[in-house]
């Protein structure tokens, strides 16, 4: 997701999947985001819809999308073209996705169907901060040759196979070849690149080329049966994934300004890094009795990963070789004590292997300890959730995480006095606290909704107490982890018209383990607290519809994120006041 989403008028919906569940999907820490795209209209031969968008700082967004089903075959398809000046100097933004889908039924058991998505961008890259120049003025930028390219190409094939009504089997297999390459002035945070005095040109800038391959294969089955008169459905599946990068960087390019990959010289490194991942799972669903369930799984995760290249003193570096496995438990329970109200506890455990990014340092300002090891733990929830009335929507819930071998950054001073950043495991933590949305439709409570429309106000709020218990950092704050993230909102809709207004809340967290509150390197400190209001609103008459909103109406200063590589390094603001407009047609 650092490169590519999919355009929202694209997507069906958005599921979190944490919790016991996420035994089924893989090993993620915390769950997982899965964004369902639509499909063509089952009840039309061709529906089509568009989306025109304009906005601050020369934003203009296109997209376009058609879609429908004749006979057995099924297609949709859309395309978006963005372009973005951006809030900040030296900014700019030119993106075009693509996707299509065709499924053809073979016939009442079997449909098999294959996807492609593309993405092409170039974007240029403003640079960050120090914390100085951040308070003196954020939108200012001391980077101007700054360049980033990341096309992705991803294709699915996948077959659906409903052997009875209660056996069913997915066959899905996705190969995907993608790309990131950067042209830009390498330097420490806060430096300028300017032309120098004495030659009367710029420096010459850096740049670093990767490439992606990845292949993956997962078949799924899917059985209900009765065990006496409980009711169980069991999910299995195994998951084969083999996935290449290449990553080259540090060679020299070119003095210009523009978009220019020319290289005049070897690269500095050159590394190969590939990784086979072989995982298995099987998860129950036993359904006690009407009002209570309880879902056990299981899965298995092996992993193979090997490494070459050479360093950048040109020494070669042996191929090494790293095998290990996983076992992940987890268990969830639900207890219906409504017909729309539950309450639900899960408790799974999960990894998060050492990736590539973490591996090697990919600026001049970190670098990575070489005996990382897999960071990994188990976390459990437990809350309640439901509906009432149509006037009441409530999730309420504890969490409780505990996550062994945490990476993060570690400020170090070499022996010339130096300062830079170290990537290492530094310790364990716990994350525990409470998590609740709820919403109230004031109208309908009042019985006067159908007289002035729909008014309801909502709260989503986090309480996070996420500190180190073990290691040299004990007690101290985990990066990233802010203690409060709340946001209140109210929505008013009538017909034809809606709108909302966001008021969201976030208090301060930190970059680093030691909880460092300023350094002279802007990549360590603490990130302020902010509070920022946004406001949308939407115009529908029979196939039309007008867009509005505004973002960060109040025009606060803030920022959410500090980096030791691109498109940093530093502080990176966040966007000012800005406004779109957008017209949208339905076929």
């Amino acid at each position: 997701e650092t490169y590519y989403l999919p355009p929202m008028e694209a997507v069906a919906k958005v599921e979190m999947i944490k919790g016991a569940a996420s035994i089924q999907f893989g090993s993620q820490i915390g769950g997982m985001i899965n964004y369902i795209l639509k499909e063509g209209n089952n009840a039309k031969l061709f529906d089509y819809s568009t989306m025109q968008t304009t906005g601050s700082d020369g934003l203009f967004n296109s997209y376009h999308a058609v879609g429908g089903t004749i006979k057995r075959w099924n297609y949709y398809t859309f395309i978006n073209y963005r372009t973005y000046d951006g809030w900040r100097p030296n900014s700019q933004q030119k993106q075009l996705t693509g996707y299509g889908k065709v499924s053809y039924q073979l016939n009442q058991k079997i449909t098999i169907g294959i996807e492609y998505t593309f993405l092409r961008n170039k974007i240029k890259m403003p640079g960050g901060l120090t914390d100085a120049q951040f308070e003196t003025n954020a939108r200012a930028s001391v980077r101007s040759r700054n360049w980033l390219t990341s096309p992705w190409n991803v294709v699915t094939a996948s077959m659906d196979y409903y052997i009875n009504k209660k056996s069913s089997l997915n066959i899905k297999s996705t190969f995907l070849y993608g790309e990131r390459s950067l042209v830009w002035f390498s330097a420490l945070p806060g430096e300028p690149d300017k032309i120098d005095s004495v030659t009367g040109q710029y420096s010459s800038r850096e740049v670093d080329k990767e490439l992606m391959k990845s292949l993956t294969t997962e078949i799924r089955l899917l059985h209900k049966y009765n065990f006496g008169k409980i009711k169980n459905t069991i999910a299995t599946g195994i998951r084969h994934a083999t996935n290449g990068f290449d990553r080259k960087e540090d060679a020299p390019g070119n003095n210009l300004s523009n978009f220019d990959m020319s290289t005049f010289g070897a690269f500095d490194e050159n590394f190969h890094f590939s990784t086979d991942n072989l995982s298995a799972f099987i998860e129950n669903y036993f359904k006690i009795n009407e009002r209570f369930s309880i879902t056990p799984g299981i899965r298995y995760e092996l992993l193979k990963s090997k490494v070459r290249g050479a360093d950048t003193a040109k020494v070669a570096v042996d191929k090494t070789q790293k095998t290990r496995g996983f076992l992940l438990m987890g268990i969830g329970m639900q207890y219906k004590t409504g017909k729309s109200n539950n309450i639900y506890f899960n408790i799974s455990q999960s990894y998060r292997p050492v990736d590539y990014a973490q591996l090697l340092p990919f600026s001049t300002v970190t670098k990575v300890d070489p005996d990382m090891k897999d960071p990994k733990g188990w976390n459990a929830d437990f809350g309640i959730r439901g509906n009432i009335q149509n006037i009441f929507t409530y999730d309420i819930g504890i969490y409780y995480l505990s996550y062994n071998n945490r990476i993060g950054l570690i400020n170090q001073t070499d022996a010339n006095g130096t300062v830079y950043t170290l990537r290492t495991n530094v310790g364990k933590s716990i994350h525990k606290g409470i998590e609740s949305y709820v919403e109230l439709n004031i109208t309908r409570a009042l019985k006067m909704n159908n007289t002035i429309g729909n008014i309801s106000i909502y709260n989503s709020f986090a309480c996070i107490n996420a500190k180190y218990t073990e290691g040299l950092y004990r007690g101290n704050y985990v990066e990233y982890a802010p203690e409060i993230i709340n946001r209140v909102g109210f929505i008013y809709t009538k017909k034809w018209f809606t709108a909302s207004v966001q008021f969201s809340q976030q208090s301060k967290s930190y970059t680093d383990a030691a909880n460092t509150e300023k350094s002279i390197n802007p990549v360590i400190g603490r990130i302020p607290e902010y509070s920022v209001v946004d406001w949308s609103s939407t115009l529908s008459h029979n196939k039309f519809k007008l867009k509005t909103g505004i973002n960060n109406v109040l025009d606060k200063k803030y920022f959410t994120q500090r980096t030791d590589e691109y498109p940093g390094p530093g502080i990176i603001p966040s966007a000012g006041r800005s406004f779109y407009i957008g017209i949208g047609y339905n076929l």
